[in-house]
Formats: structure tokens, C-alpha cells, sequence
């Protein structure tokens, strides 16, 4: 009885890591503004997009200021802060 029950819960623990995945990916598409190791600037209709890029970034063809480009990224958290819920619940009392 325990191994069928702990080979139900390996096999939900499995599909469920299965199901989430890797975050969601992103596109932007415009022309090179500015270029540094670590960030690319990029004009997208009116707006400047600045993203990050690391040594693992994957680059193909001549990457230049003024050369067109597409970006595929993901957003990742830098910080997250949690606001107590209770505590405002307590101060509006």
C-alpha cells in the first residue's frame, strides 16, 4: 500500500512539474540604440527598451548600434516585497 501511494505521489509531482515549465518568453523588435556588455537598448516605436544580457546570451549575425533586431526574453524577479495583509486588516479597525 505504501509504495503504490508513494508511486501515485512521484508520478503527480512529475506531471505537475511538467505542466508549469519555463516561464513565459517575450519578443521585442526594433533597432539597436545603445550597446554594453551587459545591456542592449532597443527602440521599439516610441519607447526605449533596456534589457539586460549575460555571457550566456546567444547572439547571431553583427551585433551593432543601428543594426535591427529581434529580442526573445523572460521576466524574471529582482525583489519582491510582501505587505502584511493582517496588519492593514488590524489598522482600518
Amino acid at each position: 500500500m505504501k509504495r503504490t501511494l508513494l508511486l501515485v505521489c512521484a508520478v503527480l509531482l512529475v506531471a505537475s512539474l511538467a505542466i508549469a515549465g519555463p516561464p513565459k518568453t517575450y519578443q521585442v523588435t526594433g533597432p539597436v540604440l545603445e550597446l554594453k556588455d551587459d545591456v542592449i537598448v532597443v527602440q521599439k516605436g516610441e519607447d526605449k527598451w533596456e534589457i539586460a544580457r549575460g555571457k550566456d546570451t546567444k547572439v547571431t549575425g553583427d551585433l551593432k548600434v543601428g543594426s535591427k533586431v529581434t529580442i526573445e526574453y523572460r521576466m524574471t524577479a529582482a525583489t519582491i516585497e510582501v505587505k502584511d495583509a493582517k496588519a492593514k486588516e488590524t489598522k482600518k479597525k
